[in-house]
């Protein structure tokens, strides 16, 4: 069965156009263009965090001390560490609780690139720096949707096109 499926001429087109239309090809500087560099401090509270979290409506914060990431503070640190660790979140300190030196990727990076990195390391925010480090802004699992939906859907009607005409 299995040889039979390789041959199928279906699954060879499928594969080589999800294969040629590489998804999602964008490029992180790209996607975070435009976008404002949402910080914060390490001695700031977790109330203080969250509050700027939900103005901004972002899920992440990046924690910033001399222009470098000091760390990041996410809605999950916020859930797991403050609210079920029983922690105040008006004197809690963000560095408390952020997770320190968070890996980071490259702004000249593809973003399946960036998503194969969180899948890898179960987390769903990266921050973005520059050739020399200096923070950018932050990628997100999110970022996935918009025009790489639309390209699935496409590669997804396209694989049943194909598939009915072939039947």
């Amino acid at each position: 069965v299995g040889l039979h499926q390789a041959a199928n001429p279906a699954t060879i087109a499928l594969h080589q156009t999800t294969k040629e239309t590489n998804m999602p090809t964008r490029i992180i500087s790209d996607i975070i263009a435009g976008r404002p560099l949402v910080s914060g401090t390490t001695e700031m509270t977790v109330r203080a965090a969250c509050r700027v979290m939900a103005e901004k409506k972002i899920g992440a914060l990046l924690i910033v001390e001399n222009s470098r990431i000091a760390g990041i503070f996410t809605e999950r640190d916020a859930l797991n560490k403050v609210l079920a660790g029983g922690l105040d979140p008006d004197v809690t300190q963000v560095s408390q609780v952020m997770v320190r030196d968070p890996q980071t990727i490259r702004a000249d990076k593809p973003l399946a690139y960036a998503l194969q990195f969180m899948a890898d390391g179960g987390f769903r925010h990266v921050p973005v720096v520059d050739g020399d480090g200096a923070p950018l802004g932050m990628v997100s699992a999110r970022d996935a949707l918009g025009n790489d939906m639309v390209q699935l859907e496409r590669d997804l009607q396209f694989r049943e096109h194909l598939e009915e005409n072939i039947a």
